[in-house]
């Protein structure tokens, strides 16, 4: 079947409109957190290989950061343990730790790198414990209120924060033109295992890289003004702006707090990104409209 001359033009377009970002962004490295919808739904987790796999051919260097949270969930109710969240965030003991390595560590991370060399790339998987890469320290959560004289400090058990990022084993995999598949779990000084916010790792691993772009794949179209339509081309002053409206509000603002945490760092741009939506992570970087939030310095 040959194409209509209508079909066959739309590509010609969308090659040539690729070209220029393309030759833009050859060598430069991208940090992609992938999560939501397109690490679940079978078609999106084809189409999201195959965006990383092509970024790779066409001499960019993508790093995949990725969460799994659902899939936890999942493990924790067939071995009948129920999930209890403080402040949005997993109580994480002993037993959960185990379970949460298994899960990243294991089945979500080697599921992701299977994905990429079925589509033709060469991927490694890896977790923050692997070379040194994460170090953390333990999370305390504070709860404040008006009823209370102080703040309440909770110990939410296995639940890290970065302290230090070394990426001298992320370098040697891109230098050997592998694309590292990065697992958020950090180790402690004393060697404890610790279960890290994948779009914290993210961020701070493309700080410390010194990324072209960070994208964090969401469930949303990407960040929303107060009449629910996608803003983009925002900077740090906008962000606040739309914070102090009440716009950006619930899950939304840690992940745009660390979109903005790593364009402040250093890394060039941030994007935010409708991952339900099949290539988004192509459409955001070769097109001109692209299909999210872009965050600027």
């Amino acid at each position: 079947m040959t194409l209509s001359a209508k079909a066959a033009m739309n590509i010609a377009h969308v090659l040539t409109e690729a070209l220029p970002y393309i030759q833009r962004f050859a060598g430069k490295t991208f940090v992609i957190k992938y999560g939501g919808n397109a690490m679940v739904d079978d078609a999106l987790k084809t189409s999201f290989a195959r965006d990383v796999v092509l970024m790779k051919l066409v001499g960019m260097n993508p790093v995949v950061v990725h969460g799994g949270g659902p899939q936890i969930g999942r493990l924790l109710e067939r071995v009948g343990k129920e999930s209890t969240f403080v402040e949005g965030l997993r109580v994480t003991d002993r037993e959960t730790m185990d379970i949460v390595e298994m899960v990243l560590g294991g089945l979500v991370n080697k599921e992701i790198v299977s994905l990429l060399n079925q589509q033709g790339g060469s991927a490694v998987g890896l977790t923050g414990k692997d070379g040194g890469l994460i170090r953390a320290k333990k999370l305390m959560v504070t709860r404040d209120s008006p009823e209370m004289k102080a703040p309440e400090i909770i110990d939410i058990g296995h639940v890290g924060e970065v302290t230090a990022i070394d990426t001298a084993v992320v370098d040697m995999l891109v230098g050997g033109d592998f694309i590292p598949v990065i697992a958020p779990i950090g180790v402690g000084s004393d060697g404890q295992s610790y279960n890290i916010n994948a779009d914290t790792v993210a961020a701070k691993i493309a700080s410390v890289l010194q990324a072209e772009k960070i994208i964090l794949l969401t469930n949303t179209a990407g960040v929303l003004d107060r009449n629910e339509e996608v803003v983009t081309g925002v900077s740090a002053k906008d962000i606040d702006r739309l914070i102090a409206e009440g716009a950006i509000h619930g899950g939304m603002l840690p992940k745009v707090r660390c979109a903005l945490d790593a364009v402040q760092s250093g890394v060039g741009s941030a994007h935010i990104i409708d991952g339900r939506v099949a290539h988004a992570v192509l459409l955001e970087i070769f097109t001109d409209e692209g299909v999210g939030t872009l965050i600027r310095r």
